[in-house]
């Protein structure tokens, strides 16, 4: 299951019951993303696209496709929007981004706190599966 933007959200952590690997996540996302305001408890999510709970409850990107009824951002007229930019994620870029700042990130501590965002490449095969890029990309390099 793809969110609205394209992430991952079958492969997130925080759909998970277990409240010991939720607070894993937790502590990744503090350490690489640096966000302060999840918890186990609050980070739970069913994904952006059930009626349930949602782990980004301030997420501009979900309303927005939602009204539209669109069923990826990236088939909207107007992508990439600011509101959808922040969310666009590849694996290097997470990698590149995060160097400075903190320690070699562990290949275990990427699939629990980030492969869910590595989402450029759906967003291309999206794109192109729907003729909304040029030609020449599809030519192999």
């Amino acid at each position: 299951m793809h969110g609205y933007c394209g992430y991952h959200c079958h492969l997130c952590a925080a759909r998970s019951d277990d409240k010991e690997t939720r607070q894993k996540l937790v502590d990744g996302w503090r350490k690489y993303f640096g966000h302060q305001n999840y918890t186990a408890e609050n980070v739970r999510c069913d994904g952006c696209k059930a009626d349930g709970r949602l782990a980004d409850k301030e997420c501009p990107a979900r309303p927005c496709a939602k009204a539209k009824g669109i069923e990826y951002c990236m088939l909207c007229d107007e992508f990439a929007c600011d509101k959808v930019k922040r969310l666009m994620g590849s694996r290097n870029g997470m990698l590149c981004y995060h160097m400075p700042r903190t320690a070699p990130v562990t290949e275990d501590e990427y699939n629990l706190c980030m492969r869910q965002f590595d989402n450029m490449p759906f967003i291309i095969k999206i794109l192109m599966e729907h003729g909304k890029v040029p030609a020449w990309w599809h030519k192999s390099e």
